[in-house]
């Protein structure tokens, strides 16, 4: 078994942290970052690249509240499983260090907060906000009764999309609709990378995983999951009529998934984490390229 020192941080070496900042995963903003760039590409989508400060506050600090609030209630969800994996055995519930009452607490706190940022915007976008809190409060119970949790995750990591292009238009659109279906491909795709670091615990403790039933096709499907991402992302630049600079983004992210399948070659702990690892790229480069399409 390859070194898992890089799977997670050791909070002895963060003492200044404190359980809660580690609760939230404030110290580890990758998941973060995977949910706001694909709130931030619909934002100027529907914006035309003018979204304003306003609506791009609401977005961003409503992405770390509600990220932070998803970890809370996922930790609450596998405090007593955690402890028996290796990525997760020191997490603040896991190890005692949080009382389960302090974490909800935490989680009604945070989904407030991001609520009350909601009510700047319009109707529509209060509404669709339930349904996401609804989405991102389910996904952490399904791992005990499906092996596909992960398709759900990417419908609740993604729902900013949908409430990012009402908050703008006041409507739904059909065209968003596809940069909302190529990051679904995107998140279960790199949510499988992440699902093989822990799919020996998994079997061991019996928590399902799309990992687990992928099995030996594992790469296999998460090549067709990329593909599938670019496909509708092209399709998507089509519908939009993005330009040259976005082209260029959505080449370089498929370089992006070639690289991550040589990582995860041998199914090793440590380079399946890296090529999770690897996804912070593709949400910034792809918003990168709608930022220069914009800007020229």
């Amino acid at each position: 078994m390859d070194s898992l020192k890089i799977l997670h941080s050791d909070p002895a070496k963060h003492p200044f942290l404190g359980g809660y900042w580690r609760l939230m995963r404030l110290d580890k903003p990758v998941g973060t970052l995977l949910i706001l760039w694909p709130t931030l590409w619909s934002l100027w989508l529907a914006s035309e690249g003018e979204p304003g400060l306003k609506l791009t506050f609401i977005f961003v600090a409503g992405t770390f509240l509600m990220r932070a609030a998803g970890c809370v209630i996922n930790d609450f969800a596998d405090r007593h499983v955690d402890g028996q994996v290796a990525r997760t055995l020191d997490r603040p519930l896991a190890s005692g260090e949080l009382r389960t009452s302090q974490a909800l607490r935490l989680f009604f706190s945070l989904c407030f907060a991001a609520f009350l940022l909601v009510l700047l915007t319009n109707t529509l976008t209060i509404a669709m906000s339930l349904v996401g809190a609804l989405l991102a409060s389910i996904y952490p119970f399904l791992k005990r009764v499906t092996h596909l949790p992960q398709v759900w995750l990417g419908l609740a990591m993604n729902w900013g999309i949908v409430m990012a292009w009402t908050a703008v238009t006041g409507s739904l659109s059909r065209e968003i609709w596809i940069f909302y279906l190529a990051a679904i491909f995107w998140t279960v795709a790199y949510d499988t990378c992440y699902a093989m670091v822990d799919r020996e615990d998994d079997l061991r403790i019996g928590v399902k995983s799309i990992a687990i039933l992928f099995g030996e096709l594992d790469r296999l499907m998460i090549g067709v999951l990329q593909v599938l991402t670019l496909c509708s992302l092209a399709l998507g630049a089509k519908s939009f009529e993005l330009g040259i600079s976005f082209q260029i983004a959505v080449a370089i992210v498929a370089c992006l998934f070639a690289y991550q399948q040589w990582l995860i070659r041998h199914r090793q702990r440590s380079a399946c984490f890296r090529a999770f690892m690897n996804n912070r790229w593709v949400g910034l480069i792809l918003f990168i390229g709608i930022l220069i399409h914009y800007l020229l």
